[in-house]
């Protein structure tokens, strides 16, 4: 109902299940999927990863009544562009699919203090160091916009801070999603907070 209400926003289809997800999105061919967690046989996390691991996969929002960090880490690092939370006012629904079908990221407050409580946390397993090599196999230009890009900033705001075109900001950003081996701008930013540059 509140997608529907929208001029701007057309709902395709729906899928009562994760595993109904790939063909709904094969035959309608989305933009931004909204994608519950609690379905039924295949959970709305493992959809996710399965969609975004295939070529010209549409943008994903989650959307959950559960904030848990496992939850946000995992739909993220999947690739999904933005996660919130079922609570969310109908309103900042409709501005988050608005972003994530512009490229942008869209991630709930609560979300967002998960993910730098997540970068503040101790770090046992090496990911820094990791996050570390994979930013250096950037460019100097590459870095720096993947560096405002972990600041959340949108094109027009990198394309402000560096002097260049809005054009050229979303040339280095699918250059560095190609180098990197990552799906979209949500992605990078976890790489840049893992390394500690964010």
């Amino acid at each position: 109902m509140i997608l529907s209400g929208a001029e701007d926003i057309a709902v395709v289809g729906e899928a009562a299940d994760g595993s109904e997800v790939p063909a709904a999105v094969a035959a309608h061919r989305p933009d931004v999927v909204l994608m519950d967690i609690r379905m039924p046989r295949v959970d709305g996390l493992t959809a996710t990863e399965s969609l975004r691991g295939r070529a010209g996969a549409p943008e994903v929002i989650v959307l959950t009544t559960f904030d848990a960090d496992e939850f946000v880490l995992r739909a993220l690092r999947a690739g999904a562009s933005g996660f919130l939370l079922k609570d969310t006012p109908p309103v900042e629904i409709l501005h988050a699919v608005r972003r994530v079908a512009g490229g942008e990221a869209a991630l709930s407050p609560t979300v967002t203090r998960q993910l730098i409580a997540h970068v503040a946390a101790p770090d046992p397993g090496g990911t820094r160091r990791r996050a570390l090599t994979a930013l250096e196999q950037l460019s100097e230009r590459e870095r720096d916009v993947a560096l405002l890009l972990g600041q959340g900033r949108s094109n027009a705001e990198i394309s402000a801070e560096l002097f260049m075109s809005v054009a050229t900001v979303k040339a280095h950003v699918s250059r560095l999603l190609v180098k990197l081996d990552l799906n979209n701008r949500v992605q990078v930013a976890l790489l840049v907070h893992d390394a500690g540059k964010a």
